[in-house]
């Protein structure tokens, strides 16, 4: 392998790894893992010295044991310590008994296991720590990042996945693959099994969603414990840790169960540029309760904008991500967050897709429970300003998801549908847009046509599928995040995106998760009595769509210069003229549905993602 990048880990928050099986033909390949940048490779062998894990961890991301015939290793985020791991190294007879383990353990972590020659290396169902195998010199590598497969193989992006990524939305399965043909994503709910023989795998599934079933009443209390576990775990040792407070439910929940903790907080806040935008006003509200936080408030007209300095990312990303657009401002204030001793900075990223869900839930309600249905959809209708005839054709349409698919795949380049559509189906349509060429929209198509053969949605009901799919959709943009800001210095971590977390408010009834009448109804009755009646009455969220559209305005030369000796006009997939004219139009009415982000995200990750990555 080549020379590392600098980007390939800086210290804790950046674990990852690759996995192999105790034989010598792996620990041959493992070794051409082991070269290193700027920070040392690390090896956890198998008793017999030959390597097992081989990547970057600190001391405090990892937590190993043995007993007997069986190895467990638990990597990132999780309580659990030594002794509770050999314990239950101790009693384990089958590897599929590690479901269970799996399921029960609180934070975010890899579980990586070997017994009797064989490996079961698994990340989390939430999408956030994912696992990707492929066949290098013929054995079987498991690993955390897609690239570092990729790089062993020598292998370039393949161009069909490149086109699939500029549709927007990506949907799924699509959006759940390798952008390299030759590597393999293991499904977040599926763990990998490695033979004996260090050649055979196969993924055994290992999650499943709750049936939401719960009360509100009976299961907020199930979340609030969830939350205060996921925050305890990192929290627990002390310190100082950082807390976003942008006044929003999410994150104010966070910051008053990180002020029950030994931690000392430093709660961070961007008011925003519109003068409509009340952050800074609840945040204060929260800080009257807050006496031992420390409130960092800073100014507005500082912020990045969207699309900020676009042309100097430089991060080692194994996938393309629209999290780009917005890098420069998750990251900006962590240097002055480390500055003040934060370890950590924790978000209330998460709390969207999980305290609230789909109204997608509502096609089933509307014909298991149509009297209930009718009365909420009417509050929909109004809330949302859904037409009645979109409306009602949303809800005759009982197409299964593979048939959505398959149709979506003669409609990519017609307006978006109307959003009661949206809303009440499937998810959203995906769509190409102009600048996409003909044989770029031929492998899309082909793609989108086989996907749709074998495609089975995540859940039989359309509102969890759509809600499992957003919370993995927006896991995926976290994971790059944490990733960037772990290399700038302070790790991030995002508590409502736990897996205990995600599963305490599934289980709650979709008719009392979304409802027209109450905002966030879960969240607020699990924080009721840690936050003060006073935080839980705001029914608003800010949006950024000023700091979107005078960043497109401000930060035009940039994109103008990102189309210039475009890689993606290399390969023929995007007319560079088109994109190149667009950019000299910042205020196009188009531009403000963010229908650029797919194919800048595609374009900033080529250009960081050269064949001297690989050997």
């Amino acid at each position: 392998m080549t020379e590392s990048h600098e980007s390939a880990g800086t210290g804790p928050g950046d674990a990852h790894f690759a996995v192999f099986t105790d034989r010598e033909d792996a620990a041959a390949v493992a070794r051409s893992f082991t070269h290193s940048g700027t920070r040392e490779t690390r090896v956890l062998e198998h008793p017999s010295g030959r390597p097992w894990l081989v990547g970057q961890w600190d001391d405090q991301e990892i937590v190993t044991a043995r007993a007997g015939r069986t190895a467990l290793a638990v990597v990132g985020c999780c309580p659990v310590d030594a002794a509770q791991l050999e314990s239950r190294a101790g009693r384990l007879r089958d590897l599929a008994e590690l479901d269970a383990l799996a399921r029960s353990l609180p934070g975010s972590f890899h579980l990586v296991a070997a017994m009797d020659g064989r490996l079961r290396v698994q990340g989390t169902a939430s999408g956030l720590r994912l696992v990707f195998h492929a066949a290098v010199d013929g054995v079987r590598v498991a690993a955390t990042r897609a690239d570092v497969l990729a790089a062993a193989l020598g292998h370039d992006p393949d161009e069909e996945q490149l086109a699939v990524r500029l549709l927007w939305p990506v949907p799924y399965p699509l959006s759940e693959t390798s952008p390299w043909r030759a590597v393999t994503a293991v499904p977040p709910q599926d763990a990998l099994i490695v033979a004996a023989d260090g050649r055979t795998v196969r993924h055994t599934r290992w999650w499943t969603p709750p049936e939401p079933v719960r009360t509100l009443a009976d299961g907020a209390p199930v979340v609030r414990e969830a939350l205060a576990a996921a925050v305890d775990a990192r929290t627990r040792q002390g310190g100082v840790v950082s807390c976003d407070l942008s006044g929003g439910l999410d994150s104010t929940s966070i910051c008053f169960l990180a002020d029950r903790s030994p931690a000392k907080v430093v709660a961070s806040t961007w008011p925003g540029r519109d003068p409509a935008d009340t952050d800074l006003y609840w945040a204060e509200q929260a800080t009257k309760h807050l006496p031992d936080v420390e409130h960092v408030v800073w100014d507005a007209d500082a912020s990045p904008l969207v699309y900020d300095d676009l042309l100097g990312i430089d991060d080692l990303l194994d996938e393309p991500t629209i999290g780009v657009m917005d890098r420069s401002r998750v990251l900006h204030h962590l240097p002055a967050m480390a500055a003040r001793g934060s370890r950590l900075h924790l978000t209330g990223i998460g709390g969207d897709h999980v305290a609230w869900c789909s109204e997608a839930y509502y096609h089933r309600l509307a014909r298991t429970r149509p009297l209930f249905a009718l009365r909420q959809l009417r509050g929909f209708r109004a809330l949302w300003q859904w037409p009645l005839g979109a409306t009602v054709r949303a809800l005759a349409d009982s197409r299964p998801y593979g048939k959505c698919l398959a149709d979506a795949a003669g409609h990519l380049r017609e307006p978006l549908p109307a959003t009661a559509t949206t809303s009440l189906g499937w998810g959203m349509p995906p769509r190409l847009f102009d600048w996409v060429t003909p044989d770029a929209e031929h492998m899309v198509r082909r793609a989108l046509r086989e996907a749709a053969s074998t495609a089975t949605p995540l859940h039989p009901d359309r509102g969890l599928h759509t809600d499992l799919e957003q919370i993995r959709s927006c896991t995926r943009i976290i994971r790059q995040w944490d990733r960037m800001a772990a290399r700038a210095g302070v790790p991030m971590a995002s508590p409502f995106l736990d897996d205990r977390v995600i599963e305490a408010c599934l289980a709650i009834r979709p008719d009392e998760r979304v409802t027209p009448w109450a905002y966030k109804p879960v969240l607020t009755a699990a924080m009721r009595g840690i936050v003060p009646e006073t935080c839980l009455r705001r029914t608003t969220k800010a949006a950024a769509a000023m700091d979107a559209a005078d960043g497109l305005r401000r930060h035009r030369a940039d994109l103008l210069a990102l189309w210039e000796d475009s890689r993606l006009e290399r390969l023929g997939l995007v007319d560079g003229d088109a994109l190149r004219h667009l950019a000299q139009r910042p205020s196009a009415p188009g531009l403000r549905d963010a229908i650029l982000y797919s194919t800048i995200a595609a374009e900033v990750w080529l250009r960081g993602s050269s064949p001297a990555r690989a050997h």
